[in-house]
């Protein structure tokens, strides 16, 4: 999506808050015992009562062959993203980290966001994960101004996460958001500065790194969503949703 007018930029922004506003609800919920589907009934309960609607319940992206069938992704320990929380009894457990992935329409408008949140103690690598991950995020909105190029983000995201000694995803990344869920371009989480499209005043992207602690490679699950680290090993996953601003990037939901 590309901002054409004050309308929608004010829509995005009140979208970006509500959608932050959940996600720390939800992040004060998570607990050893809660089970992902209450999460989900929450997030689902916190949008609606606020008059907006769930991006992900109901959405096909391209290459599925049914619809997301929830409101949040709950993606624990070796689940990279996309787990669903309602299919099947998944319980947060002390020394989990839980990946929480969020969409909310408002007036039309998506925005998306993610947090990685480590329950309880947790090892020194998970916790390590946990922090590159995020750090990686603040390096790629670093780099997004206008003028610059994708690869500008893409490779800022991938040095911090391998100079924690962590592996990049690279068969997922971030986004064009705001009409819908997914939109173009896509943002991968690995490249070389000055490659790539250039950055424009007015573009919604959503970024999205992903890291692993073991090897990189992934698998689809059966149920067609949640992706896995393929050895087993623990992955996180952090994303804002940002407005290209002329000065560089403003966080919406932050």
């Amino acid at each position: 999506m590309k901002i054409k007018n004050d309308i929608e930029r004010e829509n995005l922004i009140e979208g970006g808050k509500r959608l932050a506003a959940a996600l720390v609800a939800l992040r004060a919920k998570i607990a050893p015992g809660v089970t992902a589907e209450e999460l989900d009934d929450l997030a689902e309960q916190m949008i609606r009562e606020g008059g907006d609607e769930p991006s992900f319940l109901g959405y096909t992206p391209e290459g599925a062959s049914r619809p997301y069938p929830a409101t949040l992704c709950v993606s624990i320990n070796d689940e990279v993203v996309h787990g669903i929380p309602n299919e099947s009894k998944k319980i947060l457990r002390e020394g989990d980290i839980v990946g929480l992935d969020l969409g909310l329409t408002h007036n039309g408008i998506v925005v998306d966001a993610a947090i990685t949140v480590p329950i309880g103690k947790v090892s020194t690598e998970a916790a390590k994960l946990v922090v590159a991950t995020e750090r990686a995020l603040a390096a790629g909105i670093a780099e997004a101004i206008p003028g610059k190029h994708m690869g500008d983000i893409s490779s800022a995201i991938q040095r911090e996460i391998e100079r924690a000694g962590f592996r990049v995803v690279k068969e997922l990344g971030g986004h064009g958001v705001g009409d819908i869920v997914h939109e173009e371009p896509f943002v991968p989480n690995f490249g070389r500065a000055g490659d790539g499209p250039l950055l424009e005043e007015g573009m919604v992207l959503a970024l999205e790194p992903i890291a692993n602690a073991g090897k990189a490679s992934v698998v689809l699950a059966p149920d067609g969503y949640t992706y896995r680290t393929k050895d087993g090993s623990r992955s996180a996953h952090f994303e804002h949703t940002i407005l290209l601003e002329k000065d560089g990037a403003r966080i919406i939901t932050r």
